[in-house]
């Protein structure tokens, strides 16, 4: 379990972009790879059929085991949420240079660390569980203990709709694109638990909170900038931004303060992530349409419709008396994915919580309020008992913040971390060979 290892895994990772729906390369890449070194596992190159979302879309899959055991699958991502691309991502990142690749360094502290594009979300995660597998398949097999490990780096993320513009369209949405973790469950029978190897905060994760994407769409009258007093509403859509942007704060701050409870597991959250008006090739044409997209992270209870009726009447409130109000709102969108939680006494959770404290020498601090959603909602939507933990990170590179920095002894630690919950899943050999400390 050396930190060689890891780096290895994660070089080879970061060796080329992996955008969403373009994981294909990294796969056959990482397969490559691990078969050469690792002949005695099964590494697949498992791809998603192809569609104009997911042109090059493929998951890998690495298999161990022999014998009756129930299966335990380690999960984590090889797509990152930015593509890699300067043209594509500047919009998000305000960079228009290329990232760079991996590098290593030394902290203030004397750390060893490794930073480079992607490593957040999640290639240093997935570099942590690949080698956590790789040593329990390896420590079960020298045992000949009955086993069944599965590792699946997952492709095509894991919330995403596609948002139709097109006149007539009634609703916003098309259709969602399953990601590779649903692509993976449809093809093969139900794991008996998961483990989902992503950056995470302190402690073990055994609920997440769902994730609802709204379009609020308002709708004006076409007029050229030369007329533009003119036109509905006077100065164009645009021009009045602000006081739909207003209402939609306020908004949150209500949403927000009734789903209060410094107890709860998981926590709200409501954010603007993308503005769309008119075509920048012909700025001298006013907008008919405007649209906002809401990313709302909900919690248990939270009902999609009357979330939306309450953002329509918001926005509808806020804009009477305006120049807006002879523009009408219409608010579409979809759940993409309920909240979903595991019991905390599950086998799994207490495997993760006793893999943790024999690494750190202490229980996992309890996680409050937690407001991010990910694969642990799609494998427990399907039944699976899943919980989520992965290893710190140590910020983004101040130069760069694409580049996100962790710590190789952190890495380390949770790919025995990962490892050592295997063999707890196993019940059959003592575990404490994996602790890190």
């Amino acid at each position: 379990m050396s930190e060689d290892r890891i780096v290895d895994a994660l070089t080879v990772l970061a060796a080329g972009p992996t955008p969403y729906g373009q994981e294909l390369a990294t796969a056959e890449r990482l397969a490559g790879w691990g078969g050469a070194r690792w002949p005695e596992l099964a590494w697949q190159v498992d791809r998603l059929p192809a569609t104009a979302e997911l042109p090059r879309s493929a998951n890998l899959v690495v298999s161990a085991g022999h014998g009756g055991a129930s299966e335990l699958l380690i999960c984590s991502h090889l797509d990152t949420s930015l593509t890699g691309d300067p043209d594509f991502d500047e919009p998000v990142t305000g960079s228009s240079g290329a990232a760079g690749g991996l590098r290593r360094s030394v902290g203030p502290d004397g750390d060893a660390l490794v930073d480079g594009f992607g490593l957040g979300v999640a290639r240093a995660a997935a570099a942590s569980a690949l080698v956590g597998f790789i040593a329990a398949a390896e420590a079960l097999r020298a045992a000949d203990r009955p086993h069944r490990l599965t590792l699946l780096l997952a492709a095509a993320g894991t919330h995403r709709y596609h948002l139709s513009h097109q006149r007539g369209d009634a609703d916003g949405v098309t259709r969602q694109q399953p990601g590779g973790v649903a692509r993976h469950l449809d093809r093969y029978p139900l794991p008996a638990a998961a483990v989902l190897a992503k950056t995470s905060p302190p402690g073990v994760l055994t609920a997440e909170p769902g994730a609802l994407y709204l379009r609020v769409r308002l709708t004006g009258r076409f007029h050229p900038v030369l007329a533009r007093e003119h036109a509905v509403p006077p100065g164009g859509l645009i021009t009045h931004l602000g006081v739909v942007i207003d209402a939609l704060e306020a908004f949150r701050r209500r949403h927000l303060a009734a789903r209060a409870d410094p107890t709860a597991a998981v926590g709200a959250e409501v954010g603007i992530g993308a503005v769309r008006a008119g075509q920048p090739a012909k700025p001298d044409l006013l907008p008919g349409r405007l649209d906002l997209h809401l990313y709302l992270v909900t919690v248990p209870g939270d009902d999609p419709a009357r979330i939306r009726d309450e953002v329509q009447a918001a926005v509808t409130a806020a804009t009477a008396g305006t120049p807006l109000a002879e523009c009408p709102v219409s608010v579409d969108g979809q759940l993409v994915h309920p909240a979903a939680a595991t019991e905390p006494d599950a086998p799994i959770a207490r495997h993760a919580c006793d893999a943790w404290t024999a690494a750190y020498g202490g229980q996992p601090p309890p996680v409050l309020g937690w407001t991010g959603s990910t694969d642990g909602v799609v494998l427990r939507g399907r039944g699976v008992p899943t919980v989520r933990l992965g290893p710190p990170g140590r910020g983004a590179d101040p130069a760069d913040p694409r580049r996100d920095r962790y710590a190789l002894t952190d890495l380390r630690m949770f790919a025995g971390i990962y490892a050592d919950i295997a063999v707890r899943h196993t019940g059959t050999i003592d575990s404490t060979g994996y602790r890190m400390a």
